[in-house]
C-alpha cells in the first residue's frame, strides 16, 4: 500500500495510510449482498464504500480485472475518496463506466438532495483507456478536472447539479463524445471549442446563467437534441440554422426577443419549444409550423408608444428571475418581478406589492401527516410549498402557480389551493390552467406567505340561509338539493355542502326478470308488466347537519338482497392454475379464477412463474370449498393453519383472487433425478344456501359422487453439484434461525415469514411504515431491488425480523401493523399460525406426561425454546 501511494500528495498519502489501516477490519458480513456481481461493482449504497474498494484492491481477486462498471458515492470523506480513486486505474484496468454521483442523502426536512463532497479527480484517472461513461452529477465541482479532456474514449459525460461557472477550451478535444449534460450549474459562457465536438449528438445546458451562445455552436453537425431552457438568452446566433441533424430544440423560459427564420427549414426538426420568452413577433414560417410551441409569449402586443413629454417617467419592464436548485431565496423590490423556482412553482409580484426590498425564502417539503391537513374525502395532489417570511403582508395580492398531478376522477370534485392562515387551514379561490393534457397549474392570489399545497376535494357549495328560507343545490351533482323552510334559522347563517360521488346506480335492462322460488333460472316477464324509469329522488328531513349517504333495496329488481342470493346460487365456470417460481421451483402458486380472468392473470404472472396450462373448465358455486393435494413424492414444506392432512384448503369467491403460495419439498433424492409430481384439486363442502336440486343438477353433469376436479404436473428439477433444496428460497435473504416472538404470544419461523411476504404484494410499504421503519430505508430497499418486488418485500420483512429477534412483543407489533395496513386477512392467518403453535406445544406437554389431561396446561414459560412453539 505504501508503494502505491508514493505518487500522492502528502495529505492524500496520509489519508491512504489511514484507510489502509482500516482495510483489515472491513470484511464481508454474512448478511450483506455480494459486492462483485458479474462485471458490476456497486458501492454507492454501501456504508464505507471507499473502505470496501480499498480492501478489494489490496486483495486483488481475479474477478476485479473483469469489472467494467463501478459506482461510488460522492458523500465519502474527500481525502479518502481521492485516495480511493487513485487506486482505480491500476486495479480496474477494463473499467468502462464510472459513476461518482452525490444526491443519495437528503437534507433534514427532506426538501432537496444534498450534494456530494467531490471537488476534483486524480490525474491518474486519465489512464483509463476504455472509459466511455463518466457521471459526476450532484457534486461540488467548481472547475472541470484536468484529467477529463484527456479521456479520449469518453462518449457520455454527465456534470449536472454542480457549481461549474465555465467549461475549458480543452473540452473540445474529446473526439468520441456523444452526450454532454451540464444542467443546473452556473455557466455564464460557453467555450468556442465546443463546436469542435463533431460526434456530439445530445447537449443539455438547461438551468444555467447563459446570456449568449458562441457562433461556433453551429459546427455541431451531428447534434440531434439541444436544450437551453431556463437561461438568460436574449438572442440566438444565425449559425444554428446549420444544425441539419437537429430534431429537438428546447429554448423555453429565456428572454428571447427574436429567433432566426432559418430554424423553420431544418429538415429533421420535430420540436421547437419557445414558451415563456419575450417574443412579440415571429416569422410566419414558425408561426404556422405544427412543431413550434409559443405559449407564454406576448405575441401581437404592440410596443408602448413613445411619450410626447420627455419628462414623463418610463415604467421599467418587470424583471424575470429563474432560480436553479442552488438558490433557495430571492429579492423582491417595489418594482415587482416574475419568479420561476427550480421546482416549477411560479410567482408574480406586481409593482408596488412591497414598499421596500424583501428577501423571500422558499422550501418544498415532502408530504408528512403533521404537515398535510386533509379531510375525510380529500386527496393530496402536490408537495407542500413553504414561503417565508410567514405572515408578511403585501400591498397587492401575489400570483401563485402550483404544478399538480391531475386526479384520477374528476366527478363531483374540484381542485383548490390550501394554505395556513391564523393557525387554521383554509382554501383559496383557485383557477386551473392547462399547459398540456397532463400538465396542469393551480393559480391563486395570496395576500400573505405561509404553507401552500394543492388538494382535490368534493365540490363545495355555500349559501347564506336567511330566516325566510332558501334552496341550496350541489353544482357537482344537481340532483342533490337542500330546502331550508321559513323559520329554519332565527338569524342568517352560512351553510356549506359537499357531495361525494358514489358508485354508479345499477340500471336494470329494458325488461323485468323474475325468478320462481322452485326454479334455478330467471324468466322474462316484460310483457306482463308496464315499466317506466325516470329520475329517482329520496326526500328526508333532518334537524342537524352531519354526513348522509343513500342506499336502497328492492323486491322487484335483481339488485339488492335477491341479487345477492342469486349470486350465491349461480354456478361459475372456473380454471385452476398451478405455477412454479422461475428462480425458486419449490415455491408453488395455486389459484382458482373465473375463466374470463385467467388470460389477464397469466399475462401478469408468466414473467416470474412457469408451469403447465390451466386446467379444463369446471363448475363451482360461490362460497364452495375445495382442496389442493400434492402427490407422487411432493408434499407441503411447512405446517400451515389452512393445511389439513397435507391438503391446502380454499373457499371460492368470484370477486377474490383465490390464490395461495406454498413451499413444497420431497423425500426423494433430487441429486439422482428430477422429481415429477403433481397437484390435484378436489371438491369440498357446498354452502348451505345452495338448494339440493342445484347440487344434484351439477352432479348429473360432472358425474355422481366425483370429488376430483383436475390434476396439474409439478416438477422439481434435479440438483446439480452442491446445490441444496433450500438454495432457491430467499437467495437475497440470509438469516440465522429466527427467534421472532416470545413465550406469551408464540413464535414465527422463517417459513411463516416467507408465507407472509408472498401475500403482501404492493402493500408492503404501508406495513413497513407501521412497523416503524424509516422512510429513507424504504427508498433504499426500493432502489436496491428496483426490478424485484418479492425481493423488496422479503428484504424489508427479514431485516425487521432480524432486528426484533429476542425482543418481546415483536409478533404483536407485526399483527398490529398488518391490521393498520388493512391486511386483516394476513393478520388472521398469523394469529392462526400462533394458535397452531400453542396447540402443538400443549400436545407435546401431554405426550411427555408433563401435565394431567384433564387440566389446562399453563401458558408457555419464558424458558421455552422458540423451536418448540414454532408453527
Amino acid at each position: 500500500m505504501a508503494a502505491e501511494a508514493e505518487g500522492l500528495e502528502p495529505e492524500a498519502a496520509a489519508a491512504e495510510d489511514a484507510a489502509g489501516d482500516a482495510v483489515g477490519a472491513v470484511d464481508a458480513k454474512p448478511g450483506d449482498p455480494p459486492l462483485l456481481v458479474g462485471n458490476r461493482l456497486r458501492l454507492d449504497l454501501h456504508p464505507g464504500g471507499c473502505h470496501r474498494l480499498l480492501h478489494l484492491c489490496a486483495q486483488r481477486p481475479p474477478q476485479l480485472l473483469e469489472v467494467e462498471f463501478l459506482q461510488l458515492s460522492g458523500h465519502e470523506e474527500p481525502r479518502l475518496l481521492e485516495a480511493t480513486l487513485a487506486q482505480v486505474p491500476c486495479s480496474l484496468q477494463n473499467l468502462r463506466s464510472l459513476v461518482l454521483r452525490g444526491g443519495q442523502h437528503w437534507d433534514v426536512p427532506g426538501a432537496c438532495r444534498r450534494r456530494g463532497s467531490l471537488t476534483t479527480l486524480p490525474a491518474d484517472l486519465s489512464g483509463l483507456a476504455r472509459l466511455a461513461h463518466l457521471d459526476l452529477s450532484f457534486n461540488s465541482l467548481e472547475t472541470l478536472p484536468a484529467c477529463i479532456p484527456q479521456m479520449r474514449g469518453l462518449s457520455t459525460l454527465l456534470l449536472s447539479y454542480n457549481r461549474l461557472s465555465e467549461l475549458p477550451e480543452a473540452l473540445g478535444a474529446l473526439p468520441s463524445l456523444t452526450f454532454l449534460s451540464v444542467t443546473h450549474n452556473c455557466l455564464q459562457r460557453l467555450p468556442a471549442a465546443l463546436g469542435s465536438l463533431s460526434t456530439l449528438q445530445r447537449l443539455d445546458l438547461s438551468e444555467n446563467l447563459l446570456d449568449t451562445l458562441p457562433p461556433e455552436i453551429g459546427g455541431l453537425g451531428s447534434l440531434t437534441e439541444l436544450s437551453l431552457a431556463s437561461n438568460r438568452l436574449q438572442g440566438l446566433p444565425t449559425s444554428l440554422v446549420g444544425l441539419r441533424s437537429l430534431r429537438f430544440l428546447v429554448l423555453h423560459s429565456n428572454l428571447l426577443t427574436s429567433v432566426p427564420t432559418g430554424l423553420a427549414h431544418l429538415p429533421l426538426l420535430a420540436r421547437l419549444d419557445l414558451r415563456d420568452n419575450q417574443l412579440q413577433d415571429v416569422p410566419p414560417e414558425l408561426l404556422d409550423a405544427p412543431f413550434v410551441r409559443l405559449q407564454g409569449n406576448p405575441l401581437g402586443k404592440a410596443l408602448p408608444a413613445p411619450r410626447s413629454s420627455p419628462e414623463t417617467p418610463v415604467i421599467p419592464e418587470m424583471p424575470r428571475l429563474f432560480l436553479n436548485s442552488d438558490l433557495d431565496s430571492f429579492l423582491v423590490t417595489p418594482q415587482g418581478c416574475s419568479v420561476t423556482l427550480a421546482c416549477g412553482v411560479r410567482l408574480r409580484f406586481p409593482a408596488g406589492a412591497t414598499t421596500s426590498p424583501v428577501n423571500i425564502h422558499y422550501r418544498l417539503w415532502l408530504p408528512e401527516p403533521h404537515l398535510v391537513p386533509l379531510g375525510p374525502h380529500d386527496s393530496l395532489l402536490s408537495g407542500v410549498l413553504e414561503l417565508q417570511p410567514h405572515g408578511v403582508a403585501f400591498r397587492q395580492e401575489v400570483g401563485l402557480w402550483l404544478l399538480f398531478v391531475p386526479p384520477r376522477d374528476w366527478r363531483c370534485r374540484e381542485v383548490v389551493v390550501r394554505t395556513l392562515s391564523d393557525d387554521s387551514w383554509s382554501d383559496l379561490e383557485t383557477h386551473l390552467e392547462e399547459e398540456a393534457p397532463k400538465r396542469l397549474w393551480a393559480q391563486c392570489q395570496v395576500p400573505h406567505f405561509s404553507w401552500f399545497l394543492v388538494v382535490s376535494r368534493p365540490v363545495s357549495n355555500v349559501c347564506l340561509v336567511p330566516p325566510e328560507g332558501t334552496l341550496l343545490w350541489s353544482s357537482g351533482h344537481p340532483g342533490v338539493k337542500v330546502t331550508f323552510p321559513p323559520g329554519a334559522t332565527d338569524e342568517p347563517r352560512h351553510v356549506r355542502m359537499q357531495v361525494r360521488a358514489g358508485q354508479p346506480l345499477w340500471r336494470p335492462p329494458k325488461g323485468a326478470p323474475a325468478r320462481d322460488a322452485s326454479a334455478s333460472a330467471w324468466d322474462d316477464i316484460t310483457a306482463q308488466v308496464a315499466l317506466e324509469f325516470t329520475h329517482l329522488y329520496a326526500r328526508f328531513q333532518v334537524t342537524h347537519f352531519s354526513w348522509y349517504w343513500l342506499w336502497y333495496t328492492t323486491k322487484t329488481c335483481v339488485e339488492g338482497l335477491a341479487r345477492k342470493a342469486w349470486e350465491r346460487l349461480r354456478l361459475h365456470r372456473v380454471n385452476l392454475i398451478a405455477l412454479q417460481r422461475r428462480r425458486d421451483p419449490e415455491q408453488v402458486l395455486l389459484q382458482c379464477l373465473p375463466r374470463n380472468k385467467v388470460d389477464a392473470a397469466l399475462q401478469r404472472l408468466l414473467d416470474r412463474y412457469r408451469g403447465p396450462e390451466p386446467s379444463d373448465t369446471v363448475e363451482m358455486f360461490e362460497g364452495e370449498e375445495f382442496f389442493a393435494a400434492f402427490e407422487r413424492g411432493i408434499a407441503v414444506d411447512a405446517d400451515r393453519p389452512d393445511c389439513v392432512q397435507g391438503r391446502i384448503c380454499f373457499v371460492f369467491y368470484s370477486h377474490l383472487k383465490n390464490v395461495k403460495e406454498v413451499y413444497v419439498t420431497t423425500t426423494l433424492d433430487r441429486h439422482a433425478q428430477a422429481v415429477r409430481g403433481q397437484v390435484s384439486f378436489y371438491r369440498g363442502a357446498v354452502p348451505g344456501t345452495v338448494p339440493e336440486e342445484a347440487e344434484a343438477a351439477r352432479q348429473r353433469r360432472t358425474g355422481a359422487g366425483s370429488l376430483w376436479m383436475a390434476t396439474l404436473p409439478i416438477k422439481l428439477p434435479r440438483l446439480r453439484g452442491s446445490q441444496g433444496p433450500e438454495q432457491g428460497q430467499g437467495t437475497s435473504v440470509s438469516l440465522a434461525p429466527l427467534n421472532l416472538g416470545d413465550a406469551e404470544t408464540g413464535f414465527l419461523t422463517q417459513s411463516n415469514l416467507l408465507n407472509v411476504a408472498g401475500r403482501l404484494g404492493p402493500d408492503w410499504p404501508a406495513v413497513a411504515l407501521h412497523l416503524g421503519m424509516p422512510y429513507r430505508e424504504l427508498q433504499r430497499i426500493r432502489h436496491e431491488f428496483r426490478d424485484d418486488l418479492d425481493g423488496q418485500i422479503r428484504h424489508m420483512l427479514f431485516s425487521w425480523a432480524e432486528r426484533q429477534a429476542g425482543q418481546p412483543g415483536a409478533v404483536g407489533l407485526l399483527v398490529q401493523a398488518l391490521e393498520q395496513s388493512d391486511r386483516l386477512d394476513i393478520a388472521e392467518e398469523v394469529r392462526a399460525v400462533l394458535e397452531l403453535g400453542r396447540q402443538k406445544y400443549k400436545d407435546s406437554i401431554q405426550r411427555m406426561s408433563l401435565a394431567p389431561r384433564d387440566l389446562t396446561p399453563p401458558e408457555p414459560s419464558a424458558s421455552q425454546s422458540p423451536e418448540s412453539a414454532q408453527a
